[in-house]
């Protein structure tokens, strides 16, 4: 990773707010800020229900943000988009859907699936230019130019996902959004898309937020780590931070929760629980706490008093 003074994406305050009935608002996202900078990997973890997608598909634009700021690149995406600031975004972030096969048109082979980004934001010169940039991200990501002719069933799911990253990638974005990009696939092909993305990253430099629920695969490759939990970044931090000095109850319960590959260590392995109601922990009281230059963690003054002693 890259240390730039500059982020790429400044996240402040950032609410998602959805009216379920007249009298009732879900809170997905509620208040969170954060940053990311260009060439690293911000890993977003956190259980089912916890705002992560919510985030990624609000950055995206793709839902209304109901209340934050949202600095792309140096332009303020947070509120009602230009034309110009529409075309950049849409050009420059990209994202990759968790289901590898619903996110993939059945009625249009990979060609036309892959370059249509190309052809609504006009990035190519002629026919020709198209389809070699989509032959050359197909080889990229490991597969060949004879695919592009066929359609997304006739691929097993690693190979779809592998489809997804080539559509993405083919914008040449600066930030690409991955929601739960593996967790649809075998573990063994899991290794060989998150291998083939850090490739890709190493090679193009492109910027990742890397969303998911499993903590391995996060460890492995996030530079950063955010933990969300009930719409809330509970404690941000490098992955050393995160996995060797846990400091919030939320994140020690996750981190337990992992299965060891030793059996003899394994057989000692104590889960532990978190219930925030239990321990009287009120998210909206808790204020961003500095553990060191790199680490955080929302907490009271005695909540982290408290945390940190233990």
């Amino acid at each position: 990773m890259t240390t730039f003074n500059e982020p790429l994406l400044h996240v402040e305050g950032l609410k998602q707010h959805f009216r379920i009935t007249r009298h009732y608002t879900t809170k997905a996202v509620d208040g969170i800020s954060f940053d990311i900078y260009p060439g690293e990997t911000y890993g977003l973890v956190g259980e089912s229900g916890s705002g992560k997608s919510t985030t990624g598909r609000t950055l995206i634009r793709l839902y209304e943000p109901t209340a934050g700021k949202i600095i792309f690149d140096g332009r303020d995406i947070s509120g009602k988009l230009s034309k110009e600031d529409e075309k950049y975004l849409r050009t420059n972030m990209q994202m990759i859907f968790q289901d590898p096969m619903a996110c993939l048109n059945p009625r249009k082979k990979v060609m036309e699936i892959i370059a249509q980004g190309l052809e609504i934001q006009h990035l190519y010169k002629d026919r020709n230019d198209l389809e070699n940039k989509v032959y050359s991200i197909l080889e990229k990501v490991g597969l060949s130019r004879e695919h592009a002719s066929r359609y997304p069933q006739q691929f097993s799911g690693g190979q779809r996902q592998r489809i997804g990253i080539a559509r993405a990638l083919v914008m040449n974005p600066k930030l690409v959004i991955a929601d739960e990009a593996i967790s649809a696939l075998d573990v063994s092909i899991q290794a060989q898309v998150v291998n083939l993305m850090k490739d890709l990253q190493d090679e193009l430099g492109t910027t990742y937020l890397f969303i998911a629920h499993d903590l391995s695969m996060v460890k492995y490759i996030s530079d950063r780590i955010g933990v969300m939990h009930l719409g809330h970044l509970v404690e941000t931090g490098t992955t050393d931070d995160i996995f060797s000095n846990p400091i919030h109850p939320y994140t020690r319960s996750l981190l337990s929760a992992i299965p060891k590959p030793d059996p003899h260590v394994e057989k000692n392995r104590i889960s532990l629980s978190y219930d925030k109601d239990k321990e009287g922990v009120d998210y909206n009281a808790g204020t961003i706490h500095h553990v060191s230059e790199t680490h955080q963690v929302l907490a009271t003054d005695e909540e982290f008093e408290r945390w940190t002693a233990m």
